[in-house]
């Protein structure tokens, strides 16, 4: 995974002449007035609201738009053009985009295993990038990321909208303002439901429209036994990460940035279960985990499945489905919501929701100053590795009875609450709790984002890439 200044210059200068990208370029210096044309990779679900939130802006104009599959690539250009007017070009290969001249913004959409490369090479030919939440696969490669943004002086915002959010923002002065004590704890929390993704006998075909080769990237190229290739590969380890880590970044980053903590968590400790679904899957889709912070403990629980066997109603907590709670002395704060509650469960304040993530980041593009932007790509790795810590948990655990469970949890109240609500679900399923995942309290290594004498750990920090889809190290 490491490589020498001299093995990395030579690989990278070879990937350079190999697509022709230039590479230490400032990119072009953008008037107040002046067009901003971005290139869009990944023409997935979420590549829709780039479209939505980008192409109205004044000043703002697709010119490209990129994906492995062709059929998505044309479909997404057909949109553009009936409502912008113009025709943007149509690129597979995210390597031969980098080669083009005429465009200054990446805005990046795909699943995340393909938001690291994308993201060093627009760095590396000048760009200035969008990337999407989770930031990276691997903690390792995220701080490649942050590396290439501040080697090549380029502005990458992450796609953690709450940091735009008038409610969190709000929410947070108010709880720093003392108003309601001293922070207890806070419970982070992703109701999601989600359905089986299938478990095929045969490998699905691939579709003559896909160039799998490109599309797996620096991921294992496997067969694929889910039902359907797109987005269902963010509940395998191979190319996701979990509801924890895929939602999770929303509320993390929120509880991290109100702690004002800049690092992984002292320790961690992850358990759950992908229970019930039988299906192609292998990410939990019931956790439960614990970020032991000395400020205070962050705690996060995700259930993709229903409150029980027999209802189409999703579990909450106090009432909300998704969101960041911030339980102090004198009340709570839903911080999406921009809720305020006092010890009697009494709405109190309430702030508005609405967000301008994506125009924030037009704004700080022109402006040419990374202090503009509200989700620099350092805020989203730490909130990211935090995620990732938890998964690495989970991901070294072993099946264990509820008694070892909570022995294991200690003298620690929230987290406790938590695994009552997690025993509860999985009898409102009739699971047995012996089928859950324990994963080891990790002691994490701020400074090294890594963790303290766990070899298995690391690994998994470090992650697998494929030939020739191989993140560089970038030094600073």
């Amino acid at each position: 995974m490491r490589m020498n200044r001299r093995r990395f210059v030579k690989q990278t200068l070879t990937t350079a002449a190999a697509i022709g990208l230039p590479m230490i370029s400032r990119g072009r210096v953008l008037g107040a007035n002046e067009e901003i044309r971005i290139a869009m990779v990944g023409c997935g679900v979420r590549n829709s609201a780039h479209i939505d939130s980008f192409g109205p802006q004044p000043g703002v104009k697709l010119v490209a738009v990129c994906d492995p599959d062709s059929s998505r690539v044309s479909s997404r250009a057909q949109v553009i053009e009936s409502r912008f007017g113009n025709r943007p070009e149509q690129v597979a290969d995210v390597r031969k985009l980098m080669d083009k001249k005429d465009f200054d913004v990446v805005s990046i959409a795909t699943m995340q295993y393909w938001h690291s490369l994308p993201t060093i090479w627009a760095c590396q030919t000048g760009r200035h990038v969008y990337v999407e939440k989770p930031l990276a696969h691997y903690i390792w490669e995220g701080r490649q990321m942050v590396n290439a943004a501040r080697k090549y002086d380029r502005l990458v915002q992450i796609g953690t909208q709450a940091r735009s959010r008038v409610a969190d923002q709000k929410s947070i002065e108010f709880i720093r303002g003392g108003s309601l004590g001293k922070i207890q704890y806070i419970v982070c929390f992703a109701n999601k439901g989600r359905a089986s993704i299938g478990k095929r006998s045969e490998p699905l075909p691939i579709p003559e429209t896909l160039d799998y080769e490109l599309w797996c990237g620096p991921a294992r190229k496997e067969p694929i036994y889910r039902n359907q290739i797109q987005y269902d590969c963010s509940f395998t380890w191979n190319m996701g990460d979990g509801e924890s880590c895929n939602q999770g970044v929303h509320e993390i980053d929120v509880a991290r940035w109100l702690l004002g903590e800049t690092t992984l968590p002292r320790r961690v400790m992850s358990l759950g279960g992908r229970f019930a679904f039988n299906d192609a899957g292998d990410v939990p889709n019931t956790q439960i985990t614990c970020y032991d912070y000395p400020s205070a403990p962050i705690l996060y629980e995700v259930h993709n499945m229903r409150a029980g066997k027999n209802t189409n109603a999703m579990p909450n907590f106090r009432g909300q489905a998704v969101d960041t709670c911030v339980q102090c002395e004198g009340g709570y704060v839903m911080m999406h919501s921009g809720q305020v509650y006092d010890k009697e469960n009494k709405l109190i304040k309430e702030f508005s929701r609405s967000e301008d993530h994506f125009a924030n980041f037009i704004r700080a593009v022109r402006s040419g100053k990374r202090s503009d932007l509200n989700a620099d790509i350092l805020e989203g790795h730490l909130s990211t590795n935090i995620c990732h810590a938890g998964n690495i948990s989970y991901r070294l655990g072993k099946k264990a009875p509820a008694q070892e469970i909570r022995d294991r949890i200690g003298n620690m109240p929230p987290f406790v609450e938590m695994f009552d609500r997690y025993l509860d679900h999985l009898k409102a399923h009739e699971i047995d709790p012996g089928e859950t995942t324990l994963g080891p309290w990790l002691e994490a290594d701020g400074d090294k984002e890594g963790f303290r004498n766990n070899a298995q750990a690391n690994e998994l920090v470090k992650g697998f890439y494929r030939e020739p889809f191989q993140v560089p190290e970038v030094t600073v």
